[in-house]
């Protein structure tokens, strides 16, 4: 008689989120498809909400205040105590905050997400609540630069073990970025103007000036049109050193937009030239899925993503001339520039696939509930 041996059972998995992007909303919705039974609670105002509701996916709303929210952590106690669920994942520090007060008691692991270098410390009070408590069991990290930053961390004999920290890259599908490209001369650019697009938070670590810098050190030959895309037309010291610049006029600021990845998709460079605390920027993904090539500088995970040379170019944080003579040769090498656009986009495809993620994943699940 041939046995028939049952399918492997798969730990019961709940999701914490908030306003979740499409690569989270595509792994919860990929995991269930490979038989998971997971279940999410989201931020109803997020634009996946509705996505991940029809999928049959959610079981609660929430909407963190922060990392002592009462209401929040007697939800996911109630969701906790009528579900079968082995995993807790939670996204976002407080939700993680609240998944370990909400699980008191409760025979379950916890998994911790990290997308971000920085802001962790043994001698920080919040990070024994969130990512040093020690019942977090797993903390996945988007890159491999947060995981050894995670693995440095030191004070005396304390350390989290590297058993602990695993990386897992957010997964992509080149089928979700299909936009038209933007018609830049809404914005006063020339139609075929060599156009550099960055977009970002009005923030100082993310090297806005560095890179209004490096357009003053191109030759004078060079036209080059810069696209700032985000709140930076609020920055009056960046808009003070564009008035600076020569040719002030080939700098402009949209303000925030809804339409960021056809912007990007309709210029020739993305550049993000920060300066520190990077994880995997959406930013780059989206414009590399467009075939658009990226200028990154050597931050976080941004060296993973980009390969030096290959599928885009890899210049020191915080350093204009080098940013500058990154952008000239690829303005000066247009063949190049296409090249590894081409290369930028075939990465993307390959490497960053959001079926790998969801296999990851799942892995990992498995292997911390003992049911691989």
């Amino acid at each position: 008689m041939i046995e028939i041996q049952s399918p492997a059972k798969r730990p019961g998995i709940l999701c914490l989120t908030d306003k979740c992007d499409r690569p989270e909303s595509e792994l919860f919705i990929g995991l269930r498809n490979e038989g998971f039974p997971i279940d999410v609670m989201a931020n109803p105002d997020g634009a996946n909400f509705e996505r991940l509701s029809h999928a049959g996916l959610i079981v609660g709303q929430i909407a963190l205040k922060n990392r002592f929210d009462k209401e929040g952590t007697a939800a996911i106690r109630k969701v906790l105590e009528t579900g079968v669920y082995d995993v807790v994942h939670a996204f976002n520090p407080r939700a993680l905050a609240c998944a370990l007060r909400a699980s008191r008691g409760m025979s379950i692991k916890i998994v911790a997400y990290r997308g971000i270098i920085g802001n962790i410390s043994y001698l920080n009070p919040e990070s024994w609540i969130t990512f040093l408590h020690p019942r977090v069991d797993c903390i996945v990290c988007v890159a491999e630069a947060i995981r050894n930053y995670l693995a440095g961390l030191r004070f005396l004999w304390l350390h989290l073990p590297p058993s602990k920290l695993k990386t897992v890259y957010k997964g992509h599908d080149l089928g979700w970025y299909r936009d038209t490209p933007a018609d830049l001369q809404e914005f006063g650019i020339p139609e075929g103007a060599f156009t550099i697009c960055c977009t970002g938070r009005d923030v100082p670590r993310k090297g806005f000036d560095v890179l209004v810098e490096s357009l003053a050190r191109l030759p004078s030959d060079v036209v080059v049109h810069l696209l700032l895309v985000g709140d930076l037309d609020r920055n009056e010291a960046l808009r003070q050193q564009v008035q600076e610049l020569s040719h002030p006029d080939r700098v402009h600021f949209t303000g925030f937009r809804t339409d960021a990845p056809a912007l990007a998709a309709a210029s020739d460079i993305f550049v993000l030239p920060s300066k520190e605390r990077e994880g995997l920027p959406r930013a780059v993904i989206e414009a590399m899925s467009y075939g658009v090539t990226p200028v990154v500088t050597d931050v976080g995970g941004m060296p993973e993503l980009v390969e030096q040379a290959v599928s885009g170019l890899v210049v020191p944080p915080n350093d204009a001339q080098s940013l500058s003579d990154a952008l000239l040769k690829l303005y000066r090498d247009r063949e190049l520039l296409d090249r590894m656009g081409s290369n930028a986009r075939r990465r993307i495809e390959t490497d960053f696939h959001t079926s790998q993620t969801v296999q990851q994943m799942g892995n990992i699940y498995c292997e911390l509930t003992g049911q691989n």
